[in-house]
């Protein structure tokens, strides 16, 4: 059993019993024809056709990005294994949640790139802190939202110092 999450707004439980298909526990008769590598043609037993073609697939995160007769999904699909570990809390152990940006290195900020109350994601960029007349990058190590930048343009920075704290 699978379920599957179509753009975080609807959940459809997917199953094979007996070798049928069933979509919310309603057997489903379809022809699928390959097209090409990502790209089907639909047919079910009611004569409605779609075209379906698979944009990307994400194996890590379990998700798909399809586009059906010209509307674009976002596909989530959890098995019964996702589920458990779900179901015990477990799901989130491997997030990581930002606390506090500390300098790396002592420097002087260059640029800060973000602002207060900004979502940001892993690897987003964050600021540019020069040491050593070198320009460093210094970006997000985990998603999360900017509380407070305690620093600013031009100003100097001490190793360990902290740069940005997060909600």
């Amino acid at each position: 059993m699978y379920k599957a999450n179509i753009n975080k707004k609807q959940t459809l439980t997917i199953s094979l019993e007996k070798g049928r298909l069933l979509i919310n526990n309603v057997p489903v008769t379809a022809d699928v024809k390959e097209l090409s590598e990502d790209s089907f043609h639909v047919l079910n037993i009611d004569g409605k056709s779609f075209n379906a073609e698979i944009l990307d697939v994400d194996p890590a995160h379990k998700t798909a990005i399809v586009v059906v007769n010209g509307n674009k999904y976002t596909v989530e699909l959890k098995d019964k294994y996702d589920e458990l570990l779900h179901s015990l809390g477990m799901d989130v152990a491997g997030t990581h949640k930002m606390n506090d940006l500390k300098a790396p290195m002592p420097g002087l900020v260059l640029k800060v790139l973000v602002k207060e109350g900004d979502e940001i994601k892993k690897d987003d960029a964050l600021l540019v802190l020069e040491a050593m007349k070198m320009e460093n990058i210094i970006k997000a190590s985990a998603e999360g939202v900017i509380k407070t930048i305690k620093v600013k343009e031009k100003d100097t920075c001490e190793k360990n110092q902290v740069l940005i704290t997060f909600k």
